[in-house]
This record gives structure tokens, sequence and C-alpha cells, in this order.
């Protein structure tokens, strides 16, 4: 079984997070076939997503996502091939927005 443990910081804040993981959870729902549940928090949401060969989590929060995700034997094989796309989709959907200014002092 591999493993996938992707890292992504972001200064959007939660709001704008959630939308990039609403995103997110749609298109590997249609491009990959997964299901997906989405659960929020008041700090920190939850994507959990599952298909045959793969299951994971998103973690959103307002500063950041985190994707765990353990894939079979057979998926296991193309980890850096799935690893690649995951980055790119995600990293697509965080280029999109628009960058929050810091609070000015």
């Amino acid at each position: 079984m591999a493993n996938l443990h992707i890292v992504r910081e972001h200064h959007l804040g939660l709001a704008a997070a959630r939308k990039i993981a609403y995103a997110w959870a749609e298109q590997v729902e249609a491009e990959f076939g997964m299901e997906c549940i989405y659960e929020e928090g008041k700090a920190e949401d939850q994507v959990t997503f599952t298909r045959s060969g793969v299951n994971g989590t998103l973690q959103v929060n307002k500063t950041g996502f985190t994707l765990e995700a353990k894939l079979g034997f057979l998926l296991g094989t193309f980890k850096d091939k799935i690893e690649a796309e995951i980055v790119k989709n995600l990293d697509g959907l965080l280029a999109s927005q628009p960058k929050k200014s810091p609070a000015k002092k």
C-alpha cells in the first residue's frame, strides 16, 4: 500500500479555502469517480474521499490544506502519477483565487 501526503499553505481564510475544497471534491468526483463527503467545522473542514483502491481525507483550514490518502496495491504502482495529478488540480484551484491582502497595521 502506498501513502500520499500533500500539504499546501495559503492565506485565503477559511471561507475561500472552503470554496476551493468544494470545487476540488466536485472535480475528483467527476474526473476520478470518487465518492466525497464534506464535513464543515468551525475552524476546520474535512473532505473524506473513497473509491475502489483509494481512500483518504483532505483537511481544510484558514491557512492550509492537508491531503492524506492510501492507495491500494494496484493504484500504488501509479503513486507518482496520481500524486502529480492531485497536486496539479489543487494548485490550479489555489492559483485561480485572488490573493488575500494582509491586514494593515
